[in-house]
């Protein structure tokens, strides 16, 4: 990895109980272009970040770019379920499903295991229904899917593609470096929560990879088809309550949005070629949801009705279980 620059000041998310401060989160934020231009940076530019799920739009580019998305008829909405992190809504499990039958692969062959809906609603009727979680319930199965059908379309070995040194994981692991402007060799790599690989870049780069797949948007090569695939069937990328899929159906096409476990975002605005890349230092996930909407806000990359809208998102207003008003969340600066 490239020297840390210098660190600037940071944002804290605060919660505050009448106006005592009950918890402080840090949180390291970079706007830049595709071009490598910084624009924005709170924080630490070159903090190291874990990708996680927010790496599932780079880890499609090669189904769609190699031409398998095409050889078994992917719609736009089973190559955004690929790109997301989902609710296991029925739609999304329908999705997934849909995947497997067009490549001709069992559920039985997705390695990402199960585990509860990321939505409480869901989780809760899907407990209630007696289903316990199953993989293609899993919020990766798309990935997974995904994963499958382009082991499928080269004539790969089905078993282990999710393992590191598999065919599927090295030809993603080419995409990636490529947008990360580096080689292979020079990935750092980890193992997601649904057993794939991951990998970590400073914030920075992550930005300008953003950008520069942002720039995308529209085209009719992979960039843009996965781009617009995402911007287009915005429920797929999360689902029901979920804001990066609030915020994309807010912004009607102009903004592409993608969470990953352990508080990370990234987001591109098409309409700029511009990326953010956002880690909450200490992986709160509560703090994620009003740091993005802060950081996108201060670059300037949130409409003025988006602002409207989420204003409630940013600071909201902490409520006890009598339902009364006892405190309140803040996005602010760290002097």
């Amino acid at each position: 990895m490239r020297g840390r620059a210098t660190p600037r000041a940071p944002l804290e998310v605060r919660w505050l109980r009448r106006e005592l401060v009950e918890s402080r989160h840090r949180v390291h934020a970079v706007v830049a272009d595709g071009t490598g231009k910084v624009q924005r940076v709170w924080g630490d530019e070159s903090l190291a970040c874990v990708a996680r799920s927010s790496a599932k739009p780079f880890q499609t580019l090669p189904l769609v770019a190699d031409g398998a998305a095409d050889h078994f008829g992917l719609t736009d909405e089973e190559i955004a379920l690929c790109c997301g992190s989902h609710n296991s809504e029925e739609v999304h499990i329908e999705a997934a499903r849909s995947i497997l039958a067009k490549v001709g692969v069992a559920e039985e062959r997705l390695a990402c295991g199960g585990h509860p809906s990321l939505l409480e609603a869901r989780r809760d009727e899907l407990v209630a229904a007696g289903r316990k979680p199953t993989p293609v319930m899993s919020n990766c199965s798309g990935k997974h899917a995904g994963m499958l059908a382009l082991a499928a379309f080269h004539g790969w070995p089905l078993a282990e593609y999710e393992k590191l040194g598999h065919p599927v994981q090295e030809r993603i692991g080419r995409e990636l470096a490529a947008w990360l402007g580096r080689r292979s060799s020079e990935l750092e790599w980890a193992i997601d929560g649904c057993g794939a690989p991951t990998f970590a870049a400073p914030l920075r780069d992550l930005a300008v990879a953003v950008a520069r797949l942002a720039a995308g948007g529209g085209g009719a090569d992979a960039p843009g088809r996965v781009v617009d695939a995402m911007m287009a069937h915005p429920y797929m990328i999360g689902g029901a309550d979920r804001l990066c899929t609030r915020l994309m159906e807010a912004e009607e096409r102009r903004l592409f949005v993608k969470e990953g476990a352990e508080a990370v975002y990234l987001a591109g605005d098409v309409s700029r070629g511009v990326g953010v890349a956002l880690k909450v230092e200490d992986g709160a996930v509560r703090a994620a949801d009003p740091a993005l909407l802060r950081v996108l806000a201060g670059a300037g990359l949130l409409s003025a009705a988006a602002q409207r809208a989420f204003r409630e998102d940013v600071g909201p207003t902490l409520l006890n279980t009598l339902s009364e008003a006892v405190g309140r969340v803040v996005v602010e600066e760290v002097a």
